[in-house]
């Protein structure tokens, strides 16, 4: 018998008691060290999270920049996930298993275990041929539907030094590299998170531009 996939989650009441919110927060500052707190972070059975809204599945989403236009691609009829097939996306991410960590979690710094993690994913998702600085710049959570009321999205903001990215992922088509106006064009075709993520993005890079500055 196939064993079920683990996934990273946190009790919805660790959002809670810090402030739960609808779309995107920016103040990440404020939950980033409760969700990661020693202690905090769990694996649970994903078809178990899948329905407890007890309990929220953390899932970064990587969205790539370059020159003022960002990463887009369609999800094809191979995608894990059917609910999201056919539907543009401007991000990069899954799940978080056991298998990113090497060492107890709760024996380690689960922070930099993260970014590990992260890394790896988008690494399995893309070949990405140049540099990039990772930022962290918002939260995202989506109480309008069961699918959202169950996880919580960490929104990295990633800067290329080229636009050189190609898919390792069949289930990726059309991936192309859009100004923001092309994307708001197809604001329909894309899928939740990323049409929240779209409505953002100016203030994501208002606020790298400032911390830039100083």
């Amino acid at each position: 018998m196939a064993q079920e996939e683990q996934v990273l989650v946190v009790e919805r009441k660790v959002v809670e008691e810090v402030g739960l919110f609808q779309g995107l927060m920016f103040d990440v500052d404020r939950y980033l060290p409760e969700i990661f707190a020693r202690g905090v972070p769990r694996f649970m059975p994903r078809p178990q999270a899948e329905v407890d809204p007890s309990f929220k599945q953390i899932i970064p989403y990587v969205i790539m920049s370059c020159d003022g236009k960002y990463l887009s691609y369609v999800r094809g009829v191979r995608a894990g996930e059917k609910r999201l097939v056919d539907k543009m996306s401007i991000g990069i991410g899954g799940h978080i298993n056991p298998a990113d960590y090497e060492a107890p979690l709760f024996d380690t710094d689960f922070s930099q275990m993260y970014n590990t993690a992260v890394e790896r994913e988008v690494a399995e998702e893309v070949a990405l041929e140049a540099g990039h600085t990772d930022h962290i710049v918002a939260l995202l959570n989506d109480e309008s539907n069961e699918v959202g009321s169950v996880h919580l999205g960490i929104v990295h903001y990633w800067i290329l030094d080229k636009p050189e990215v190609s898919r390792r992922e069949q289930m990726m088509t059309q991936m192309a590299f859009k100004t923001i106006d092309e994307m708001r064009e197809l604001r329909d075709t894309m899928e939740t998170w990323s049409g929240l993520c779209l409505d953002g993005l100016e203030e994501m890079a208002k606020r790298l531009d400032s911390v830039g500055r100083k």
